[in-house]
């Protein structure tokens, strides 16, 4: 199965991002030239990350009828430069109830398995394909 999104420029540094029936707006802060009206990029990808592990632990708690109230995900990446990229990614899950240490190794391993944290530690092939939609024009 392939997943797909489209991305159509909206002006300036913004872009619209579709998938499905969903959408949502991509800028940059104002200091990168942006209107600082959605998230970055590399915010998506810290978004991605962190949802991802969330519905991982969520499976988990359900599975042991665990209360989920509360839960919260917070991602966080290092920048690094030469060539330019995130680093030191790190998920911390928080609990407003307390859970033992068999629970705590469970939710670990359960995110473990989240598509995106196994596609960030195998990276995948990436190809960039530029193709032309324009209409030639009449010499």
């Amino acid at each position: 199965m392939r997943t797909e999104v489209l991305v159509d420029h909206l002006g300036e540094v913004q872009f619209e991002v579709k998938a499905r029936s969903h959408s949502i707006i991509c800028d940059q802060p104002m200091e990168n030239g942006g209107f600082d009206e959605g998230m970055t990029p590399a915010e998506f990808l810290l978004a991605s990350l962190g949802t991802c592990a969330g519905y991982y632990a969520v499976q988990y708690m359900k599975a042991w009828k665990l209360p989920m109230e509360g839960l919260r995900i917070r991602t966080t990446a290092d920048k690094a430069k030469a060539p330019a990229r995130l680093t030191d990614f790190r998920i911390e899950l928080e609990f407003l109830t307390e859970l033992d240490q068999r629970h705590r190794d469970g939710i670990v391993r359960a995110v473990h398995a989240c598509l995106i944290h196994n596609t960030l530690l195998n990276p995948p092939r990436i190809d960039v394909e530029v193709t032309t939609s324009a209409v030639p024009i009449a010499a």
